[in-house]
């Protein structure tokens, strides 16, 4: 009898005999660049690490919950390793920075078990651009579990330098409105400085090792769970998961924590790495990682650019006429939708928004209506308000807007972070959809993938945008920078109601950016619905070139590229609409910025382009034309540019 032996595999279940016993494990990225060490101590405790080309992004940082039925952060003994597993997987979304998307990754299940025999699941997914692992309990249950906090942190290595947005305590600013992710960035701080609120960081937080650009966020928050963020304090540069305060729920006694039954999974804990800060502006694996669509009907969904008139002329202009005039304003310029914002309930009423309605169709425009969030988290004056919060209430609102004719709604003023509002929140799209409705959230939490899984998700705002330029000349006077960084961390998460670009003055402010600055904007930011700022006069009065610009910047993005920049200082990207090429960049430094745009490395069919810098003054432009297959540029101390490659 001659017995054959395959030396190789039997070097297999060697290697992973010596990986069970030590309670280690590896899972690296498709490429092999990037890599998770995941250790279970000899006390029981779960950590990672990850690395990138050899060099260390994150040291051991911590893993573990604790729910009411029992502690899964020590203690604990390792149950299993699942096998590594690739995954792959194609998608289109209409509202991102890329049309068509795809996802590479491998995964990896470690399984662990608390003295009390209750599991819980740790699951690792690597791509070439980050990392994201979530938590499972698997076990089937009758009984309510409430996860009590994570364990879950991010430990940065020394000398790591943060930009971070603080993260607003709940019930604080303008009628109790907060949090609501409108605050600026902390620039280039080291890890470990202490946030200036009890709440702690928001998401998305960006770093910078010295070697490797990392950001962190989280993405697929189902209803049940809550929107979490970094807390407070971070010694020695070590971040942890918190979850939301208790003010940060749809009414008393509704769920903050994450409650429900199990099974049970945590939203992916996401840390997009890469050598350059292109990776993370490019990124998609927010979108990636998250639900598939719930629905393939996308014959309702339709990008594009809104006009708006409340930004610069506030509640008076939410009158018939102003907005019969928007309505004009945006069929001149080849804008999908208007948006008739608060108040017109009672200063227009449903009949002559019927009346707006049905005009605007003949005008190939859509209309877009404001509702408050409404419930007690908030005592916002503006309306409609308790329209939206009671589920029968909202859906016999939805009903009659869809008979209407309405292409969809903007919601403002939401609670926080807590499960039930993430419940809510969910429950409106839900709704939305049924009666084809689009839906932009305001004063709300950051997107979470859930433009994926809902596509009549067009937008959300969490961010400081352009009304706040409006209020205050302290944020006029920060615009800049502040524009600078979001390509980095709030707009590389999904789309940003920004409402950007005004070329008009602001009453009773000085605004700094220049004319073409605030062109830039119009491809820098990305939002399935983009809701310019400017109004009809101050846009007939800029050179037919700007107009015609404007009119024609794609409804959808196919692809972006970054090219060059640094959060906070400049940036400059390129994307990819109706098959063409644009290009944009803002300068937020006193001094210029010179950058130099290989077109070959943009479009490889590149044969000229179009360019618009400043002009002479701060309020004029500049176009010409260039065949050079190299194009450098110095951008004005608070200018901008745009450019449009000719292909063919």
């Amino acid at each position: 009898m001659k017995i054959q032996v395959n030396f190789g595999l039997v070097a297999i279940l060697l290697l992973m005999s010596a990986i069970l016993q030590a309670g280690t494990v590896e899972v690296k990225s498709p490429d092999g660049n990037l890599r998770v060490t995941v250790e279970l101590s000899e006390k029981g405790t779960l950590t990672y690490a990850v690395t990138a080309h050899n060099q260390q992004v994150l040291q051991p940082s911590q893993l573990g919950l604790v729910s009411s039925h029992g502690d899964l952060s020590r203690s604990l003994a390792l149950v299993k390793v699942g096998k590594i597993i690739g995954v792959q997987e194609n998608y289109t979304l209409l509202t991102g920075k890329r049309k068509n998307c795809s996802y590479r990754g491998n995964e990896l299940t470690f399984e662990v078990r608390n003295p009390q025999n209750q599991v819980l699941q740790v699951i690792f997914r690597v791509s070439d651009d980050g990392v994201a692992y979530r938590y499972g309990l698997p076990v089937e249950s009758v009984d309510t579990v409430r996860i009590e906090r994570e364990q879950s942190s991010f430990h940065f290595p020394a000398g790591t330098r943060a930009w971070l947005h603080p993260h607003a305590d709940a019930g604080t600013g303008w009628n109790a409105t907060q949090p609501s992710y409108e605050e600026n960035y902390y620039l280039d701080i080291p890890v470990g400085t202490p946030a200036p609120q009890q709440a702690g960081w928001s998401f998305p937080a960006l770093f910078y090792t010295g070697r490797h650009w990392v950001l962190i966020t989280e993405t697929n928050v189902r209803e049940n769970y809550c929107g979490s963020r970094l807390s407070a304090q971070s010694p020695e540069g070590e971040y942890f998961v918190t979850f939301p305060q208790p003010l940060e729920t749809t009414s008393k006694g509704a769920a903050v924590y994450p409650t429900g039954r199990l099974p049970l999974y945590s939203p992916w804990r996401l840390i997009i790495v890469g050598s350059s800060p292109g990776t993370i502006v490019e990124s998609t694996l927010v979108t990636d990682l998250a639900d598939p669509a719930v629905t393939n009907d996308l014959s309702f969904v339709k990008p594009g650019q809104a006009s708006w008139s409340w930004v610069l002329l506030k509640d008076d202009s939410t009158v018939f006429p102003v907005q019969k005039a928007f309505v004009d304003y945006a069929a001149r310029m080849h804008w999908r939708y208007c948006l008739v914002d608060a108040f017109w309930d009672k200063q227009i009423g449903y009949d002559k928004i019927q009346e707006l309605v049905d005009y605007a169709r003949q005008k190939n425009v859509g209309i877009l209506l404001w509702y408050n969030s409404a419930g007690g988290w908030n005592t916002t004056p503006l309306t409609p308000r308790d329209r939206m919060f009671d589920r029968k209430t909202r859906r016999n609102e939805f009903e009659r807007i869809s008979q209407m004719g309405v292409a969809g709604v903007k919601i403002d003023f939401f609670g926080g972070d807590g499960q039930s509002m993430m419940t809510y929140y969910q429950d409106i799209l839900k709704d939305a959809l049924e009666y084809k409705l689009l839906v932009n959230f305001h004063g709300a939490t950051i997107p979470r993938g859930w433009n994926r899984t809902y596509p009549n998700l067009m937008t959300m705002e969490a961010v400081k945008g352009f009304e706040y330029v409006t209020f205050d000349q302290r944020n006029a006077d920060q615009q800049p920078v502040h524009c600078t960084v979001l390509p980095f961390t709030r707009n590389a998460i999904g789309p940003m109601d920004f409402t950007p670009v005004a070329f008009s003055e602001v009453p009773n402010i000085r605004r700094i950016t220049s004319n073409a600055f605030e062109l830039a904007l119009s491809i820098l930011f990305q939002s399935g619905i983009q809701h310019f700022a400017e109004i009809p006069q101050g846009m007939a009065a800029q050179p037919a070139f700007v107009q015609q610009f404007m009119s024609s910047v794609p409804e959808v993005w196919e692809d972006i590229k970054f090219i060059d920049g640094y959060p906070g200082k400049y940036i400059v990207l390129a994307r990819k609409g109706n098959g063409v090429w644009y290009i944009a960049g803002i300068n937020a430094q006193d001094k210029e910025q010179q950058v130099t745009i290989d077109l070959k490395t943009i479009d490889s069919r590149a044969k000229a382009a179009t360019v618009i810098t400043d002009g002479e003054t701060s309020r004029s432009f500049n176009q010409f034309e260039t065949n050079k297959p190299v194009v450098t540029l110095n951008i004005k101390p608070n200018g901008g540019f745009v450019a449009t490659v000719v292909g063919k």
